[in-house]
């Protein structure tokens, strides 16, 4: 049997933390981030470009092999916005519940009120950061469209809002974790990773 990959998280978000862990936590030995790392500045004009930035970070810091990922939201109607920005749309506070807000009136001012008009998909890269330099890297993608308000109270960030095409018609929110683990971006990006991995 192969012997598990050891990887430090660069994230130290709890939701998405306990996300990883389901997804990844048989096949690799997921350490968390040290808390006296300090948070990584995400200003790379791409996603890859924001996970390799953690996961660098986090590597020179611990000489550990890092996990990172970042994600984006792409609506269509929006000409692929908020993507890379999606956790600072609303401002530098990246608040969820402002972020969401102005996803929903940015779309409303478009007259944009069908699902067809509303069309969007969650994209997540994870990278892994060795301390020689090389790395592995994987992308997960999940097409949908963003409902007209926020329905759920389950999930983090845009899941209020989104509805998977390969999922049973509720928001991210409203279906619970391994439901949403079974199709989600970031089980996708992850589930390939772990297949790269060699597990």
């Amino acid at each position: 049997m192969t012997a598990r990959v050891r990887l430090v998280l660069a994230t130290a978000n709890p939701h998405k933390v306990e996300e990883i862990r389901a997804i990844l936590g048989e096949v690799v030995e997921l350490l968390p981030r040290p808390g006296e790392v300090p948070d990584v500045v995400e200003d790379a004009p791409t996603l890859e470009g924001n996970a390799r930035l953690k996961a660098v970070a986090l590597c020179e810091a611990t000489g550990e092999v890092a996990v990172a990922d970042d994600t984006g939201l792409e609506v269509d109607a929006l000409g692929g916005a908020p993507g890379v920005h999606s956790a600072r749309f609303a401002g530098p506070e990246h608040d969820d519940t402002a972020n969401l807000a102005k996803l929903l009136v940015d779309l409303e001012a478009l007259g944009a009120t069908e699902p067809a008009d509303r069309r969007a998909r969650f994209r997540t890269v994870a990278l892994v950061r060795y301390p020689d330099g090389s790395e592995t890297i994987a992308e997960g993608v999940v097409e949908g469209h963003i409902t007209l308000e926020a329905w759920g109270d389950g999930g983090f960030g845009y899941d209020p809002v989104f509805v998977a095409d390969d999922g049973p018609g509720e928001t991210f929110a409203e279906m619970g974790a391994d439901a949403k683990n079974a199709i989600s971006h970031r089980a996708r990006a992850f589930g390939a990773l772990a297949e790269l991995l060699g597990h």
